[in-house]
């Protein structure tokens, strides 16, 4: 999707991020401070980088970032991130491999979006889709008291993906950020306080 030269986009340019999205993420993080030095974080549907840079910003050099997306990116990223090319619905060997011994994670991070067709009940049911397969890598992952964000498209089984966190963490928050396009539908789970995976 070619993206608009609005005020975020060329933001983004001149603070060398490869897009505007880290400025949700800098939102989300400013509400509920997400980030501490020394973290570990699990950044899912990570290219083009800008999340994956900015939770590396956060950390530290101490802290560890592992980023992964279907796609691959050009982004030069610190010491601190790893990054693959991976599907998290078909993961790797190498990559549960590098979970296991980089993880627990503080925090997983999903800005995963599916492709979309045009057609308004695929593409929500696509997103809930992505977010339930990010939460399920969280179960694994996440140590307790760990927090999870997913993007999703807003629509009529939102509430799918609502129910499960509320099982799963203290606090669950619907957050808009001011970044996001005004016509965009997308909006984010903020899930804090892991308490553990819940059999369904």
């Amino acid at each position: 999707m070619k993206e608009y030269r609005d005020y975020y986009f060329l933001k983004a340019k001149q603070e060398n991020y490869p897009a505007r999205s880290v400025y949700k993420l800098k939102e989300m993080d400013k509400a509920f401070r997400l980030f501490k030095p020394g973290m570990k974080v699990l950044d899912l549907g990570a290219a083009p980088g800008s999340w994956t840079l900015y939770a590396a910003e956060r950390v530290g050099e101490k802290g560890r970032v592992i980023g992964a997306d279907l796609q691959s990116t050009e982004t030069h990223f610190p010491p601190n991130v790893t990054f693959l090319q991976e599907n998290v619905f078909e993961r790797t060997p190498e990559f549960e491999a590098l979970l296991e011994e980089a993880g627990p994670f503080d925090l997983v991070i999903s800005d995963m979006a599916p492709r979309t067709t045009g057609t308004k009940f695929t593409d929500q049911a696509r997103s809930l889709e992505l977010c339930l397969e990010a939460m399920y890598v969280a179960d694994r992952y996440l140590k307790p008291g760990g927090a999870f964000i997913a993007k999703i498209f807003m629509g009529p089984d939102f509430q799918d993906l609502v129910k499960p966190l509320r099982a799963r963490y203290a606090t669950v928050k619907t957050f808009k950020p001011k970044s996001s396009r005004a016509e965009s539908k997308e909006i984010f789970e903020v899930a804090m306080g892991f308490k553990g995976p819940v059999q369904e």
